[in-house]
């Protein structure tokens, strides 16, 4: 089993990005422009790659390598986005790896892109590139190519050696578990083996609500791979293990006018079979819930005016700067209840959320990743 920490790490020994792997500060696919060069990527990376492995890393500086991190990624719809724009689709995963210098909340991400030996081509257009271009990595650029080139295999021996060389052993599996309870102390941490060999790691905060507790702050990580599966500081999430497998159920807090109900979001089991491998499979629970229009209309309103005095930098009332901390979850229910043009003012609510305190810009996230969630479903 690969230690993805490790794989990191022999990844940007080779200092300069080449035809199996990328490196990125970020990426961004909230936007068509950066849906359209990630896609880019992962096409010229497969089309390069027949017969091995390819990544990008995300969250490194491209000049120096050094190790900032990225916001936890948790959206494990990306196979669909790829399979609407891609003809031939590879395989693709993304993972969030912790490093011990970084900040809870931030991660490295990484892409694995498997090989197919197939062409792979975008199935149709999107930002500036037309429907049927075919991209082939040319050193560290993804290179658009209007004619067939047959890629010959000269990556496989390299990147075989980089994986050997990041495979896990029992030092890094006690390490992983001993650096996850110490740190992680003051949050309920527990661990679990399961079929004799995969430790799992987890924390949260218990949260009574009513008859039902959850757990809030939550991190779980799969030591033998050092791969965080799930981090926040915002959901509530209910936990279920036996021998065999592992569940969590996130669940979204959202409402009008201070009523607010718990909606399940998504579930997800990890299920460890006896020969050391594993399976993740995540359901879409969420039905989003449905208000008067008449109700909406008035809330939507407001929140215009709201945003409209953030782009003027007027001064915000008491009352006003609670109706911020709602803004975007209201614009998410507005969304979800056919009022198509308030995605538009979510978008447009970032710069001056963000700017305005890090508190009420959190709240604009998780807005955000519950709608790309859905939306991917």
């Amino acid at each position: 089993m690969i230690n993805k920490r490790l794989l990191i790490k022999h990844l940007l020994a080779h200092n300069d990005e080449n035809s199996f792997y990328d490196k990125k500060r970020k990426i961004d696919i909230s936007h068509k422009e950066g849906k359209a060069k990630f896609l880019k990527h992962i096409c010229a990376l497969s089309n390069s790659n027949p017969k091995n492995n390819s990544y990008i890393v995300i969250g490194v500086e491209d000049e120096d390598n050094h190790i900032r991190g990225v916001d936890f990624f948790d959206d494990s719809k990306i196979q669909n986005l790829i399979n609407a724009y891609l003809s031939n689709p590879p395989i693709v995963q993304y993972e969030n790896i912790p490093f011990p210098h970084l900040p809870d909340d931030k991660v490295v991400g990484l892409v694995t892109i498997r090989p197919i030996e197939k062409l792979t081509s975008l199935r149709k257009n999107i930002w500036k590139y037309y429907g049927g271009s075919v991209f082939f990595r040319d050193g560290s650029m993804s290179m658009p190519k209007v004619f067939d080139i047959v890629v010959e295999d000269v990556n496989s021996k390299i990147v075989d050696a980089i994986e050997k060389n990041a495979q896990n052993n029992i030092e890094h599996t006690l390490n992983g578990v001993f650096d996850f309870m110490n740190k992680r102390k003051d949050f309920n941490a527990q661990y679990k083996v399961f079929k004799e060999y995969f430790v799992l790691c987890w924390s949260g905060q218990k949260k009574h609500v009513k008859d039902d507790f959850f757990y809030s702050r939550v991190d779980i990580e799969l030591i033998n791979e050092q791969v965080r599966l799930f981090f926040s500081a915002l959901d509530e999430v209910s936990i279920f293990f036996d021998d065999n497998s592992f569940k969590i159920i996130e669940y979204v807090n959202l409402g009008l006018q201070n009523s607010n109900k718990y909606y399940p979001l998504e579930e997800t089991i990890i299920k460890f079979d006896n020969n050391a491998n594993y399976n993740i499979d995540t359901t879409l629970l969420f039905e989003p819930p449905q208000y008067d229009k008449k109700v909406l209309h008035h809330i939507y309103n407001t929140n215009n005016t709201l945003l409209e005095k953030l782009k003027k930098g007027l001064t915000l009332t008491k009352n006003e700067e609670l109706d911020l901390r709602n803004l975007s979850a209201t614009y998410l229910i507005c969304y979800l209840n056919s009022f198509d043009e308030a995605i538009d003012k979510l978008d447009e609510a970032k710069r001056y959320l963000k700017s305005y305190s890090d508190q009420i810009y959190q709240l604009h996230k998780e807005s955000l990743r519950i709608l790309r969630k859905v939306k991917y479903s």
